[in-house]
């Protein structure tokens, strides 16, 4: 069983916890993920690490409720347990020899850009981070990047912070600038991704997106979490969850994303019912 030692509500529908994991915090790197349930016959769901501290055996996860599992989650109180914690899974971010580094995150994608932005900037990369959000509500860990980046931008949809626009627009402002990255690291939506790959494909930038594809077991063996890769099928979960972005098929792994849409709505309805009932 692993206890959750700390919660806290980042906006309206994402929320941050510690959980008390010494195994998986002794060897957690940035840009690994989990596989926890919540209870035990639930289902399995793959969050990414978003922070750690080896010394007092503990993971940081940042997760958005949009589903039945994750409001299952959250409605969990510091103190209570979950029963299935596993991992560090995948393969970390490779940081090595980079000097010059943007990071682009998008909504709570923006919790697994994080430790991959303060990886970069301990080993002492440059690092400029863009971070976009539909509107100032939705707007998470600020503080967090301006800590770990020599330059942020912070974009919103609708202008209601920072700039107006997408994560696209500062991006394609500095290259068009002449500023040179040795690599661009995107993480977010799948749309997001695309377009920010399809924007440095044409400055040739080599970019890493990092996956999140469905997932069910995290060890290969399931293959839920298959992605085309140029033009060969790989797992995020063993083989990533980071690729070259510019040879992912984007509009494949949308297209499988929407696989179980009818089952979550579902899920999410019936786990809606089950908190009305328990409060009636």
């Amino acid at each position: 069983m692993y206890q959750i030692v700390a919660k806290k509500e980042l906006n309206s529908t994402v929320t941050q916890m510690e959980i008390l994991a010494p195994f998986v915090a002794k060897k957690a790197l940035a840009g690994q993920f989990i596989i926890l349930r919540v209870s035990d016959d639930g289902e399995r769901i793959p969050l990414t690490i978003a922070g750690y501290d080896r010394e007092k055996g503990t993971v940081t996860i940042i997760f958005q409720i949009v589903g039945g599992t994750t409001r299952l989650l959250n409605a969990k109180e510091v103190g209570e347990y979950i029963p299935d914690f596993v991992g560090p899974l995948g393969r970390p971010t490779r940081t090595e020899g980079l000097k010059k580094v943007c990071v682009v995150g998008g909504g709570v994608g923006c919790a697994i850009a994080l430790p991959v932005a303060k990886a970069l900037k301990e080993q002492g990369t440059k690092v400029t981070s863009i971070i976009g959000f539909r509107n100032k509500d939705l707007l998470i860990l600020e503080d967090e990047f301006k800590a770990c980046s020599d330059e942020l931008f912070v974009m919103t949809d609708d202008g209601s912070y920072g700039r107006e626009g997408n994560v696209c627009v500062p991006l394609k402002e500095l290259l068009e600038s002449g500023e040179t990255f040795d690599e661009v690291i995107t993480i977010g939506p799948l749309i997001m991704m695309k377009f920010v790959c399809m924007t440095t494909k044409e400055y040739g930038v080599k970019t890493i997106a990092s996956m999140n594809p469905i997932m069910i077991d995290g060890t290969g063996m399931c293959g839920g979490c298959r992605l085309t890769v140029g033009g060969q099928m790989k797992f995020a979960c063993v083989d990533g969850p980071e690729f070259d972005g510019h040879e992912i098929d984007f509009d494949e792994a949308m297209s499988r994303s929407r696989t179980y849409a009818d089952f979550e709505t579902h899920e999410r309805e019936a786990a809606c019912n089950l908190f009305k009932k328990e409060v009636e």
